[in-house]
C-alpha cells in the first residue's frame, strides 16, 4: 500500500521538499493532492536521507505547504508505446494533444531509456538523402548519425526542419523509414505550422510528434526529448525501422535545464548553465546510433538557435563536442534570398566520407565535393579582396572565382523550398558549375571523372 505523506516543508517554485520519507529513490514519480482534490505529478530530483526533493510539473501555484498530500509511486517517467504511436501528436509528457484516444500500449518504457554496450554500437556507414543539395552533396547525412542544425533567430530553421521532415529518404533499401519530431517551447504558430505541413503532405502517417509549447511547464520541456528518443528506440529497435529524430530548439530545453538550476540553488557553470550541462545533451545525443545484429537505426537532426549568433555560446559549443559535425546556417546569405541559407565553409559532417562513393552515392562524390568546396573557399577570398581593394586587383582567375561562388549559392545552395533533389540531381549541378571553371583549375577530380562527368563547353 503506497504512504501518503504530509510533511510538504518547503515549496520554492517549481520545486518542493518532503520531509520524514523512507525508501524513495531518484527520479521516481510523485502525486501531489491539493486542498480540492486535485492531482499534480512531480519527479523526485534529490534524496537526501529522509528528505526528498520533488519537481513539480505543472507548476506550484495555489497549493499550500500545510494542506498537500504527496503519494510516491515507486516508479520513472513511463511512455505507453505501440505502433498506434505513428500518425499522432502527444505533448511533452506523452499524453494525445491531437484529440484522439490514448494509446494501448505495448510496453511502457522508461523515458531514460537503458545503457547502451559501445561495444554492440555498428559503424554509421549509409547514406540518408534529404533532398537539401548542402546537406547531400557537401555535408552528407549517415544512418545512425548525430547532425545537428546550428541557427540564429529569425532563420528558416523551421522551415529547413519540415523539408527534411518530409524528403528524407534511406536510399536502396526497403525498410521503414519513420520520423520522430520533438518540439521544445516552441510558439502555437509554430507548433500549427508543423502540425499542417506533415498532415499536408502526408509525412504525418510515418511521424510520431512531441509538441511542448512556450506556455507549458519549464519541467515538462525536460521530458519532452527523451519521450521522443524513448518512441524513437521503440521503433527502431523493437520493430526494426530506420527512424529521424528531429528535436527542436535545444536551446529551449537549456534554458529550462538553468531555470530548475538556479531554483535548486546549484552553483552555476558558465554563462550561468548548470555545471552538468555537457553531461545533460550527452545524454540525448547519444541516443542516436546503430546496433549490431538489429535492423532499425536511429539518427539524430537536434537544431539549436544560437544566442546572438554566438557559437563560442556553452550550447552550440558543447553540442559540438558532443556530435559528428554541423550544418551552420548563415544571416547574410538569408538577407540575400537564398533558402535554405546554409553556410557550407564552416558546415561540417565527420562521417560523411562512410556515406559516399561507388554503391552509395555516386563515384565521382568525393571528388565532387572536395572540388566544390575548394572553389566556393576561393571565390569568397576573392570577393573579401575585392571589397578591400577593388574589383581591378583581381587576377583573371579570382574574377572567375568570384563568379564562381555567386553561381554556387544562386544555383547549388539555393533551392525551392519543395524541391526534392535526388543525388544524381545535386551531383550534376555541381558538375555544371564546375565546367564555369578552366579544367587546369579542377585539381581534385580524378581525369576520369573529368572524361567522363565534365559537361562539355557550350552544352
Amino acid at each position: 500500500m503506497q504512504k501518503e505523506y504530509r510533511s510538504v516543508s518547503e515549496i520554492v517554485g517549481p520545486l518542493m521538499m518532503v520531509e520524514q520519507v523512507d525508501g524513495i529513490k531518484f527520479g521516481e514519480l510523485a502525486e501531489i493532492e491539493l486542498k480540492d482534490g486535485s492531482i499534480r505529478r512531480g519527479r523526485v530530483l534529490e534524496v537526501n536521507r529522509d528528505k526528498a526533493l520533488v519537481q513539480i510539473f505543472e507548476g506550484s501555484s495555489g497549493m499550500n505547504v500545510n494542506q498537500s498530500k504527496v503519494r510516491f509511486l515507486g516508479k520513472g517517467i513511463e511512455l505507453p508505446v505501440s505502433m498506434d504511436m505513428l500518425g499522432r501528436v502527444f505533448d511533452g509528457l506523452g499524453r494525445p494533444r491531437d484529440n484522439g484516444p490514448k494509446i494501448i500500449p505495448e510496453d511502457r518504457l522508461d523515458i531514460n531509456g537503458l545503457p547502451l554496450n559501445p561495444y554492440a554500437r555498428n559503424y554509421p556507414s549509409e547514406f540518408i538523402q534529404t533532398g537539401v543539395s548542402t546537406i547531400d552533396g557537401l555535408n552528407t547525412l549517415v544512418r545512425g548519425q548525430k547532425l545537428p542544425i546550428f541557427s540564429g533567430s529569425g532563420l528558416p530553421h523551421n522551415r529547413l526542419a519540415a523539408q527534411i521532415a518530409r524528403q528524407a529518404k534511406v536510399l536502396g533499401t526497403d525498410a521503414k523509414f519513420a520520423l520522430v519530431f520533438a518540439a521544445m517551447g516552441i510558439t502555437f504558430e509554430e507548433a500549427d505550422f508543423f502540425i499542417s505541413d506533415f498532415r499536408k503532405t502526408g509525412a504525418i502517417d510515418r511521424s510520431v510528434l512531441f509538441i511542448n509549447l512556450a506556455d507549458d511547464p519549464a519541467i515538462e520541456r525536460i521530458a519532452t526529448p527523451r519521450m521522443a528518443l524513448t518512441a524513437a528506440e521503440y521503433l527502431a529497435y523493437e520493430k526494426g525501422m530506420h527512424v529521424l529524430v528531429i528535436m527542436t530548439d535545444i536551446t529551449n530545453y537549456a534554458e529550462a535545464l538553468r531555470e530548475i538550476s538556479a531554483a535548486r540553488k546549484e552553483v552555476p557553470g558558465r554563462r550561468g548553465y548548470p555545471g552538468y550541462l555537457y553531461t545533460d545533451l550527452a545524454t540525448l545525443y547519444e541516443r542516436a546510433g546503430r546496433i549490431r545484429d538489429r535492423e532499425g537505426s536511429i539518427t539524430q537532426i537536434p537544431i539549436l538557435t544560437m544566442p546572438e549568433d554566438d557559437k563560442t555560446h556553452p550550447i552550440p559549443d558543447l553540442t559540438g563536442y558532443i556530435t559528428e559535425g554541423q550544418i551552420m546556417l548563415n544571416r547574410s546569405l538569408n538577407r540575400k534570398g537564398i533558402y535554405p541559407p546554409v553556410d557550407v565553409l564552416p558546415s561540417l559532417s565527420r562521417l560523411k566520407d562512410k556515406g559516399i562513393g561507388d554503391g552509395k552515392t555516386r563515384e565521382d562524390h568525393a571528388d565532387v565535393l572536395n572540388q566544390l568546396y575548394a572553389g566556393y573557399a576561393r571565390g569568397k577570398e576573392a570577393k573579401e579582396l575585392a571589397a578591400i581593394l577593388g574589383e581591378a586587383a583581381l587576377s583573371d582567375a579570382d574574377k572567375l572565382f568570384a563568379k564562381f561562388a555567386d553561381e554556387f549559392e544562386n544555383r547549388y545552395v539555393n533551392q525551392g523550398e519543395n524541391e526534392d533533389r535526388t543525388i544524381i540531381d545535386t551531383l550534376s549541378i555541381g558538375w555544371d558549375l564546375l565546367s564555369l571553371l578552366p579544367r587546369t583549375e579542377l585539381k581534385r577530380v580524378r581525369d576520369e571523372y573529368l572524361e567522363k562527368y565534365l559537361p562539355a563547353k557550350g552544352e
